[in-house]
């Protein structure tokens, strides 16, 4: 998780679109979605989060394939708490594994 989010930035998730869609109403806390072939809007406040996905060439080790994503964040017309907050709140959700 990071520290600070800016309001443009993108990052690789490890995990297909259909996942990501899946853990999408549950990661933005239950906001208003309008989904995109490649994307979702969320309501957050006075402003909105776009945030769009592009398939990679999933990552092989040894015999282990990885499904990849590039997901861009994109806030719009957001407070900067309410922005950090959601991302937290967001990279909380979807974290997987770990120990």
């Amino acid at each position: 998780m990071q520290g600070h989010y800016p309001l443009v930035f993108e990052r690789e998730m490890g995990c297909t679109a259909d996942e990501l869609r899946g853990w999408l109403p549950g990661a933005c806390g239950g906001r208003a979605l309008s989904w995109r072939p490649q994307g979702v809007d969320v309501a957050l406040e006075a402003g909105s989060v776009a945030i769009d996905w592009a398939s990679l060439e999933p990552r092989r080790i040894a015999l282990i394939t990885l499904p990849r994503l590039r997901v861009r964040f994109a806030a719009q017309g957001v407070d900067e708490q309410a922005w950090q907050r959601f991302m937290r709140y967001f990279d909380l959700y979807t974290q997987r594994g770990g120990g």
